[in-house]
């Protein structure tokens, strides 16, 4: 992974205001032949001046040493060699300065300010300088020769640097520029990935949920009334055989139910196991959840449902399983019956289905109503169960509970928009209600 924007910017590594080392000693060295080059250029302005040479070469050398400042301060070196143009002194420092400034991040109309002071002044030291010349030598080109001579030099003095300046400074900022946007991509791209994943792995948080409640729904209603049945074969066995014999084979369908679907599932889950010792293939979630409803979807009947889940019209089937284990249910319907999607369908069933699971676990005996309202744009379920008559019954068929059938319940009714309640009633029973919006 690259770096960001912030570690982008180069390390101050030298003295004072560089960046680098190396930009100090370009810098210094600058500075140094500048300096020369004006203390040489100071000999004739001090003969010229009639100041003694050693004043001359001490302002050349000040002057030009100025050169050393121009990353920190560009404006003061290019002033000084303003200053210095008409002692005819500070060519490079001109030059460097020029450059400089115009590569700068300073506004435009001071960089065109100090460059049009700069061409200016070089135009005049030049075209009074090249009339002195010319007559003291006696020649003469004419008078339209001083104003393009002196306009001439002046362009080639400022505009190169200037032009050139601009550029490296363009080019800088663009690929700043280019740098950033770059940084600032990485860090969307790894953003995104990290959503991703998230989502990843909220959506695999998801199926899991799906597929422990649509198992728990294949196995806890049958091996509740698996129990139920066993408990009563065990309390009649001797005293009605025919009935013993009648929950004998009850117990063995269901049994034999459960573990086609159970095994049904554990076959997708095997089904990615095929290949390489070390490499098997990750079985997804989405297929273990199907098979899972699938599996699950069978458990209201005998083996024939619908694709999309269990339906309403199976409700009969399911209360006929309870109360041939011995609950006594009374079913009451409200408004007109009509069909609503698959998925309203299933979760009213699997509501149902689930409280009389939990009637089985913790009120065994007990008398349950099962009441259905079909409403205009909802569908209302609610089963209820008196106190069980004994006590002791809730525990007699030693029913375990994970405690995930009411969570289940709220989850699929929630997903579909639906209310869910569920409490004991002052009665001593239990009730469980849900209401769902009939176009989820």
């Amino acid at each position: 992974m690259t770096t960001t924007g912030e570690e982008h910017a180069p390390a101050r590594g030298g003295p004072w205001w560089w960046d680098r080392r190396r930009g100090a000693v370009l810098d210094v060295s600058l500075g140094a032949v500048s300096a020369l080059e004006c203390a040489a250029e100071g000999v004739p302005f001090a003969r010229d001046a009639g100041i003694p040479l050693a004043a001359g070469v001490v302002f050349g050398l000040l002057a030009g040493s100025v050169l050393v400042a121009r990353r920190k301060w560009p404006i003061a070196v290019v002033l000084v060699g303003i200053a210095i143009t008409p002692a005819e002194m500070g060519f490079l420092l001109g030059v460097v300065g020029l450059y400089t400034l115009a590569a700068s991040e300073l506004p435009r109309r001071i960089i065109g300010s100090l460059a049009g002071m700069s061409f200016l002044g070089t135009l005049i030291v030049t075209f009074v300088r090249l009339r002195q010349d010319m007559a003291r030598d006696g020649v003469d080109f004419g008078d339209w020769f001083f104003p393009f001579a002196s306009i001439g030099t002046s362009l080639g003095v400022t505009a190169p640097p200037l032009l050139l300046g601009m550029y490296v400074g363009a080019r800088r900022r663009l690929m700043e520029s280019l740098r950033e946007r770059a940084d600032s991509l990485e860090r969307e791209l790894q953003l995104l990935a990290e959503r991703a994943e998230e989502r990843a792995q909220w959506a695999r948080n998801e199926e899991r949920t799906r597929i422990a409640r649509e198992m728990h729904d294949v196995v806890a209603h049958r091996v509740s009334l698996m129990v139920v049945h066993a408990a009563a074969l065990q309390a009649v066995a001797r005293k009605d055989p025919e009935k013993a014999v009648k929950n004998a084979a009850l117990v063995g369908d269901m049994g034999r139910q459960a573990l086609t679907e159970l095994r049904e599932m554990l076959g997708v889950l095997r089904s990615g196991g095929d290949g390489v010792r070390g490499e098997r293939a990750s079985v997804p979630l989405a297929a273990v959840g199907a098979a899972a409803a699938a599996a699950a979807s069978r458990a209201a009947g005998d083996g024939e449902s619908p694709a999309d889940g269990p339906c309403l019209s199976e409700l009969d089937e399911l209360i006929g399983q309870s109360e041939a284990a011995g609950m006594v249910v009374n079913l009451s319907v409200e408004g007109e019956e009509r069909s609503y999607p698959a998925a309203v369908e299933s979760t009213a069933f699997r509501v149902v289905q689930e409280a009389l699971t939990n009637v089985h676990k913790h009120a065994a005996g007990a008398k349950t109503y099962v009441r259905l309202a079909h409403r205009v744009s909802e569908i209302a379920m609610q089963v209820e169960n008196e106190p069980p008559p004994e006590p002791a019954s809730a525990s007699s068929a030693r029913l375990p509970s994970g405690g995930n059938g009411l969570v289940g319940m709220k989850e699929r009714v929630a997903a579909l928009g639906g209310v869910f309640v569920s409490g004991p009633t002052d009665a001593g029973g239990f009730r469980v209600s849900a209401v769902i919006p009939a176009s989820s």
